[in-house]
C-alpha cells in the first residue's frame, strides 16, 4: 500500500500583506500530480489545513476543489485532521458530504467515525474515539489509524479523563494509544498514527521549530510528546505542525513531519519542501522516500552594503519573496526605498541597518538587534517604555494572537 503524507497547507495565509493563495494552488496541483504518478493508494493531511480559524472563501474552495481531486472520486481515501491553526468544528462540517467521495474530516482528539461503505470498495469498517480502520480499493489487509488531531491542554485533559498533576498528561496520552493499538492493531494490518503536535527524542535535541508556528508550547499548548511513547505496533508516525521536513525518530518506526508544501516565514528560507511517499505492507519496515516540491516562490534573505549590489541580486532573483537588509551610514531615504521597489515586485520587507545612529537618541533605541526575534524585540520595547518591567505571559500572548492574523 503507498500513502501520500503532507501537513500543514496554511491555506489563506499571507507574508506580510503579501498573498500566498497562488502559489498554494500550484503546489497542491503538483501533489495532486505527484499522488497519481506514484500511483498513491492513501492521502493523510496531518493538520493545519487552513491559516486561521475564519479562513477566506478562496482557501476554503481551494481545500474542498483539492480534496475531491485528490480523493478520485471515492477510490482514494483521504483523511485530514484539524490543527492548531484549524477551527475543529469547520473541519469536520462538511463530513456527511466528504464521506461520499471517501474524504474522512477529524477535528477532535474524541472524533468518531461512524462506518460507511462506497460502491468504490472504500469502507470504514472499524472506529471508535481516536481510531479507524479501512478497507482501502485493491488491497486485502486493512489500514488501521490512530488519530489525534490537535488540542489545546485543557480539551486534551478532557478527552483524556485527567483532572489533576500536569505531567501526567503525556503518559496518559501514550494509555491511550496503546490501549487503541493493543485492541485494534496487530500485524494483519498496516498500523499508523496520524498527529499535530510537537514530538520530539526524551533527553535528544529539540527538532528546529519555525517562527510562525512556536505558539503551540506557549498560547494553551499541549506538552510536548516524546517519541518513546509512540505504541511498538505502529509502523509509522505522520506528524504535522513544524514546517521542516524532519524524521525524527527510527523506533519503534519512522516518526516523520512531511514539512509544509511553502516556505511561510524567512525563518524557512532556502528550505526545501516534500511530500512523504510511504511503501507499507503487514507485519513489515515501511520504506519511506521524500519527494521534493518545486511549485512556489522561494523565500530569499539578502544582506548588502551597497546599493548597487543589492539592485543586482534583486534583478537575479525576480521569482523569489525577498527581506533586504542594507548595511548604511544613515537611514535610508524615501528614494533608496523607492529604488529598491521598482526593481522587484516582491520584497516584503526592507531593513536598514545604521551603522552611525543618531546619537540624540537612547542607548536602547540605538543597538537595537534587528536579528533577533519578533517577540523578543517586543519585550525589549515594552520593556524600555516600562522601567525594565516585563511584559506578562497574558500580554506576550495577545501580541503573539495579533502578530499570526
Amino acid at each position: 500500500m503507498k500513502i501520500l503524507h503532507t501537513a500543514d497547507w496554511h491555506l489563506g495565509k499571507k507574508l506580510e500583506t503579501y498573498t500566498r493563495l497562488p502559489e498554494q494552488e500550484e503546489v497542491l496541483d503538483e501533489i495532486c500530480q505527484i499522488a497519481d504518478r506514484e500511483a498513491v493508494d492513501v492521502v493523510i493531511v496531518a493538520g493545519d489545513l487552513y491559516d486561521t480559524f475564519n479562513p477566506t472563501n478562496d482557501a476554503i474552495t481551494l481545500f474542498y476543489k483539492t480534496l475531491k481531486r485528490i480523493s478520485k472520486n471515492g477510490t482514494r481515501p483521504v483523511i485530514a485532521i484539524a490543527g492548531n491553526h484549524d477551527s475543529p468544528d469547520r473541519i469536520e462540517a462538511p463530513d456527511p458530504l466528504a464521506k461520499e467521495c471517501g474524504i474522512v474530516l477529524l477535528g477532535f482528539p474524541h472524533s468518531e467515525v461512524s462506518p460507511f461503505k462506497l460502491d468504490t470498495g472504500l469502507e470504514v469498517t472499524k472506529s471508535e474515539q481516536g481510531f479507524l480502520e479501512m478497507k482501502v480499493p485493491g488491497h486485502d489487509a486493512p489500514l488501521r489509524l490512530i488519530v489525534t488531531p490537535y488540542a489545546n491542554e485543557l480539551r486534551l485533559k478532557t478527552f483524556l479523563g485527567l483532572t489533576d498533576k500536569e505531567g501526567e498528561l503525556r503518559n496518559l496520552l501514550q494509555q491511550r494509544w496503546q490501549q487503541l493499538a493493543d485492541t485494534h492493531c496487530n500485524p494483519q494490518g498496516i498500523n499508523m498514527l496520524v498527529a499535530h503536535l510537537f514530538m520530539m527524542k526524551k533527553g535528544g535535541e529539540a527538532p528546529v521549530e519555525d517562527e510562525s508556528e512556536k505558539s503551540i508550547l506557549h498560547i494553551g499548548g499541549a506538552q510536548q510528546i516524546y517519541t518513546e511513547q509512540v505504541p511498538s505496533q505502529m509502523q509509522y508516525v505522520a506528524l504535522g505542525h513544524l514546517h521542516r521536513y524532519q524524521n525524527i525518530s527510527g523506533a519503534p518506526c519512522p516518526v516523520v513531519y512531511s514539512s509544509s508544501p511553502l516556505a511561510y516565514s524567512f525563518a524557512e528560507a532556502n528550505q526545501t519542501k516534500y511530500v512523504a511517499i510511504i511503501e507499507a505492507a503487514p507485519g513489515k519496515p515501511v520504506e519511506v522516500n521524500r519527494i521534493a516540491l518545486e511549485k512556489g516562490k522561494k523565500l530569499l534573505r539578502g544582506r548588502f552594503d551597497e546599493m548597487d549590489k543589492a539592485v543586482e541580486w534583486l534583478k537575479e532573483n525576480q521569482n523569489a519573496l525577498v527581506e533586504i537588509t542594507i548595511v548604511t551610514d544613515h537611514y535610508l531615504t524615501a528614494k533608496e526605498r523607492k529604488t529598491l521597489n521598482e526593481h522587484h515586485s516582491g520584497i516584503i520587507a526592507i531593513i536598514p541597518d545604521v551603522k552611525n545612529k543618531n546619537p540624540n537618541l537612547s542607548d536602547k533605541a540605538s543597538s537595537i538587534d534587528t536579528s533577533k526575534h519578533i517577540d523578543d524585540l517586543f519585550r525589549d520595547y515594552f520593556k524600555s517604555k516600562n522601567n525594565d518591567q516585563e511584559p506578562n505571559d497574558r500580554l506576550m500572548d495577545l501580541f503573539r494572537e495579533v502578530r499570526s492574523k
